[in-house]
Order: structure tokens, then sequence, then C-alpha cells
């Protein structure tokens, strides 16, 4: 038999107060992780424009670092979500030399700034730095 018991009624606003918040913290914590690992992806692809514009042959010299600094600040301009703040990248160019075969390699670094996170974090409270390197083979 179901025993039925009187004053249920603020019950249900009771549980759903209770479960808000995590609720709330779990919905934006998906969303901020999302667009962490979305910017992520986005400067790994810019350091792999920014080495293949880099390594292809161009007559009479090869490209400048400045113009593979623009390719991968041009990528990361068009591409990652910047929902904190501020999306500026810093690249790092090193060459082995410039014959054919020789490494040329493009760092890609950036800082995350979390939204919602840094309030309960005091260690994502600077941002997480996210890196991507890319090395090839110029032709």
């Amino acid at each position: 038999m179901k025993r039925k018991i009187k004053n249920q009624r603020g019950l249900a606003a009771v549980e759903f107060a209770l479960i808000l918040f995590p609720l709330v913290l779990l919905i934006f914590g998906t969303i901020e992780f999302s667009t962490l690992l979305y910017d992520k992806a986005m400067i790994t692809n810019a350091s792999r424009e920014g080495a293949r514009a880099g390594i292809v042959y161009s007559y009479p010299d090869r490209i400048a670092d400045g113009e593979i600094v623009n390719v991968v600040n041009t990528y990361c301009s068009n591409h990652m979500i910047s929902l904190g703040g501020d999306s500026s990248v810093s690249t790092t160019i090193s060459r082995s030399g410039n014959a054919s075969g020789d490494d040329l390699t493009v760092s890609v670094s950036y800082v995350y700034n979390f939204l919602v996170l840094p309030s309960f974090m005091a260690t994502l409270s600077d941002g997480l730095n996210l890196q991507a390197e890319t090395v090839m083979r110029l032709e």
C-alpha cells in the first residue's frame, strides 16, 4: 500500500534548487572545455598552415619569417573562438637552413582564458597556455 505524505508542494522546488547549480556548472564546463579543445586544434592547424607556406619553393627566395607569422595570425583570427578576450597568438620560427631538405619549425602558443571556471579554481585564473609545433622539410 502506498503511503501518501501531506505537504509535498515545495519538494520539487527544493530538488530543483539542489540540482540546478551542479547542472549549470556542468553545462558551462562542457562549453568552456569544448572551446578550449577547438582552439587547441585551430592553433595546431595554424602552425601547419604557416609551416606549409614556409616550405613551398618560391623563386628566387623563400618567403620571409614575417610572412609566415602573417599566415599564422590570419588563420587564427579567422578560425579561433576567443570568448574571454584577446585572441593574440605568439609565433616562433626556426630553420636549420634554407636549402631543400632542411627543417622549418613553426611553434604557436596561445593563452586560453576561462570565463566561468577561474572563479572556482584559483589555478585557472591566469589562463591555460596552449602550444602547437610543426616541423616540415623545405622543398
